[in-house]
């Protein structure tokens, strides 16, 4: 008798994607959380961004993820990386850097707090998730001084 086996398929992984956003003078623009406990990094300095949509791409999801909770369009996008957030939502994220040189306090904000530019010699005073931290100090490294 023959027995007919089939692979089992591994339930995709949970992507998500972020913006590192920068303006002229170097500045980086943070996002506070909300404060609530069933989402991941609760009351956090973190970037834009979130999960990807079923069937959505990571450079899909960042771009709607802007608008959504910024008003922010799209514009020059660079895909820099990807980091697993552990400790957080379990996602692979992908990183993204753009500039933008506006007034951050007039974004139509629609989750969380607050928008805000910080120097990067500012950001070892806020509470920020590690893989966040990680990732925003690899990108700045890699920055041509």
């Amino acid at each position: 008798m023959h027995s007919e086996t089939t692979a089992t398929e591994e339930p995709a992984v949970a992507r998500g994607a972020v913006a590192i956003i920068t303006n002229r003078r170097g500045e980086l623009l943070l996002h506070l959380r909300d404060d609530f406990p069933n989402i991941a990094w609760p009351a956090h300095w973190s970037l834009l961004g979130g999960g990807a949509d079923p069937g959505e791409s990571p450079a899909e999801a960042i771009v709607r993820e802007l608008d959504e909770e910024a008003g922010l369009p799209a514009w020059q996008l660079t895909e820099l990386f990807e980091t697993f957030d552990e400790h957080g939502s379990g996602q692979i994220i992908t990183f993204f850097a753009a500039t933008w040189d506006g007034d951050e306090s007039t974004l139509p904000l629609s989750e969380g707090v607050k928008l805000q530019f910080f120097v990067p010699e500012h950001l070892d005073i806020l509470t920020i998730p590690p893989f966040i931290r990680a990732g925003i100090n690899r990108h700045l490294a890699a920055r041509p001084s």
